[in-house]
């Protein structure tokens, strides 16, 4: 695979040859010849090299000066700050997309500039007409300043237009979520240059990104007249380095969650466990593992003490509809209430369900008993004299056969389990 890199010459041989290495590595990597060395460069100095990769090593095509630093003269004109300066983290931010910072930037820029040139006018009334930005949105002024309003929807109190909240970004402007590349560097700096290209494909995209850049370089050789690269000596390589390449991706996944702590969403959280288990880890992948599991384990108890806390705290108080709603969102899909607490709420929800109630109220309680847990338990008290909470009571019999009963109806089987039509497809295609 040809790439380009940066090489420091180490020594002239007799014959006229060179020797180098990768600019900042340890020992010589191979040797080039004297004509691709411009001219007047010595010992120490550092080129910018475009190699060939192969399987046999590297070939070096041809040298070019490095870049110069930028002069003293050119920096004429800048602030220069004095101080310690702070060393930022080794964690790379990946900005989402759809930011609206620079178009707010740009619209306030372009604001200025159109209030430099026309000013306001002025109204009937003797007040300030708003002006319009270049996207036709009003603009009020007041002591705050200017402020665009989109599509004139009145403001409320403070300030607010109805729908917005304080302390939530606006629509366009997600969170940006923490990346780390510490263990990827460092696993890339144990490899020889001829692997780097390898391993840094297998981090974009696996081996089906090898293979890719395999086919495109092969279809850029065979345009040039080239021959083809080993195909199958770097799809091998690609083979042996996957464990290492994955190990590290998963590391550095595994820091940012341990970073994070309780920020960390607890869907990410439980990929990150997840994905422990598909990578061969090492001793301090295993302690890594091991810390997430038990920080997995503990917000998954706690979330699911809150959650029999909520039922429990409702049926205590009497809000039966509240604690029926509440035992339908459980923390994990496979969570259960205990059974004397599943016992008292169908009680409650049964005791609650009489023909007094009104038939909007009773229909609503329903509706929540057929999606809980309890509905095969829950025993309605009555059924309100209203024809369509009668009919309503008939469609959720399957789900609530002690609706029949109080119908005189045969109790019906429960529904059918939902099952999903898709069709999936394994990694192979299947």
């Amino acid at each position: 695979m040809s790439r380009r890199i940066d090489i420091e010459l180490t020594s002239q041989t007799g014959d006229g040859s060179w020797t180098w290495r990768a600019a900042g590595a340890r020992q010589p990597k191979g040797t080039v010849d004297a004509a691709l060395v411009p001219t007047g460069e010595k010992v120490g100095a550092v080129l910018r090299a475009d190699v060939d990769v192969g399987l046999e090593g590297i070939e070096i095509l041809a040298l070019t000066s490095a870049k110069p630093a930028r002069s003293p003269e050119k920096t004429e004109g800048r602030i220069e700050v004095k101080g310690t300066p702070k060393r930022a983290p080794d964690v790379s931010v990946i900005l989402a997309p759809g930011s609206g910072k620079r178009r707010r930037d740009e619209d306030g820029e372009r604001g200025e500039r159109r209030g430099g040139r026309r000013g306001a006018a002025s109204d009937g009334d003797g007040g300030r007409r708003g002006e319009r930005t270049e996207r036709g949105e009003r603009t009020e002024r007041g002591e705050r300043g200017e402020r665009p309003r989109a599509g004139g929807g009145a403001r409320r109190p403070g300030g607010r237009r109805p729908g917005e909240s304080d302390g939530r970004p606006a629509r366009g402007e997600r969170p940006v979520a923490p990346t780390s590349t510490v263990h990827r560097n460092a696993m890339l700096a144990t490899l020889r240059p001829e692997q780097i290209p390898v391993a840094e494909q297998l981090l974009r995209g696996g081996l089906q990104a090898v293979r890719q850049a395999i086919d495109a370089q092969n279809a850029a050789a065979k345009a040039g007249g080239k021959p083809p690269v080993a195909a199958d000596g770097l799809l091998v390589m690609a083979d042996e380095l996957l464990p290492v390449v994955r190990l590290a991706d998963w590391k550095d996944r595994a820091s940012v969650a341990q970073t994070a702590g309780k920020d960390y969403r607890l869907r990410e959280l439980r990929a990150v466990v997840a994905a422990s288990r598909t990578v061969n880890l090492d001793e301090e992948g295993r302690t890594m593992a091991k810390a997430l599991q038990e920080s997995l384990d503990q917000r998954t108890a706690a979330l699911r003490e809150e959650w029999l806390a909520r039922i429990t705290n409702a049926l205590n108080d009497g809000r039966v509809q509240q604690a029926v709603e509440a035992s339908i969102r459980p923390p994990e899909p496979g969570t259960r209430c205990p059974a004397e607490l599943a016992v008292r709420l169908a009680g409650a929800a049964g005791e609650a369900m009489t023909s007094d109630l009104a038939p909007e109220e009773w229909m609503r309680l329903l509706d929540a008993v057929v999606a809980s847990p309890v509905r095969r338990t829950v025993k309605p008290a009555g059924i309100p004299d209203d024809e369509v909470a009668k009919q309503a009571a008939r469609h959720a019999a399957g789900s609530v056969p002690a609706l029949a009963k109080l119908l005189g109806l045969r109790i019906p089987p429960p529904p059918p389990r939902r099952v999903n039509t898709e069709r999936r497809f394994s990694p192979t295609g299947g």
